[in-house]
C-alpha cells in the first residue's frame, strides 16, 4: 500500500466515523426522517413519486441508516388542487406536490426527489462525490455554491444540535 492508498484509507475511515456518529445522534435524539421518492410512470395510474426510502435531512446531505445522499429538490406533499393564474414554477410545484400524493406520501409529508447517492469508493478515486469532497484527505461537505466547504463532522455536528440532537 503507499502513501496514496493509506491517505485515502484515512479519509474513508474520517468519514465513515462521522456518519457513524452522525447517525447515533440522530437515533437517540429521535430526529424524524424524510422520505425520499422517485419518479415513476404508471400505466393505469399516471405519473407519481412513490417512497424509495427515508432519511435525516442535514444541511446539504441525507443521511439514511446504510447510506448517505446529496439532497435534490425538497417539497411538502399535497392534495391536487384548482390553481389560478399563478406563475409556472408554483404550478410545477404543485404538480410535484399532488404527485406525491398519488404515490402514498401524507399530506404536509416532506419529500426529497431528484436525490443523489454519494459513492464512497468514487470519493477515495475521484476526491469527490456529490456534495462530499476531499480536501488534504479530510472529508469536507460543499453546503452550497458560493459558500467555501467544511469539514464534514463539525459540518454534521451543527447540523444535529441545530435540530436539537
Amino acid at each position: 500500500m503507499d502513501n496514496t492508498d493509506n491517505a485515502a484509507s484515512v479519509a474513508l475511515q474520517a468519514l465513515e466515523t462521522a456518519l457513524a456518529d452522525a447517525r447515533q445522534r440522530a437515533a437517540a435524539a429521535e430526529l424524524p426522517q424524510e422520505g425520499l421518492g422517485v419518479l415513476k410512470q404508471g400505466r393505469w395510474r399516471g405519473r407519481r413519486i412513490v417512497r424509495a426510502g427515508s432519511a435525516w435531512r442535514l444541511g446539504a446531505l441525507l443521511l439514511s441508516d446504510d447510506q448517505v445522499f446529496g439532497t435534490g429538490t425538497i417539497f411538502r406533499a399535497a392534495h391536487h388542487v384548482r390553481r389560478g393564474y399563478t406563475a409556472e414554477s408554483a404550478r410545477s410545484r404543485a404538480q410535484l406536490q399532488a404527485e406525491a400524493h398519488r404515490g402514498g406520501f401524507r399530506d404536509g409529508e416532506v419529500v426529497h426527489l431528484d436525490w443523489t447517492t454519494i459513492d464512497t469508493v468514487q470519493l477515495a478515486e475521484q476526491q469527490a462525490s456529490g456534495p462530499l469532497i476531499l480536501l488534504g484527505n479530510i472529508p469536507h461537505v460543499k453546503w452550497s455554491r458560493t459558500g467555501d466547504p467544511a469539514p464534514l463532522a463539525g459540518y454534521l455536528d451543527e447540523q444535529l444540535n441545530l435540530q436539537g440532537a
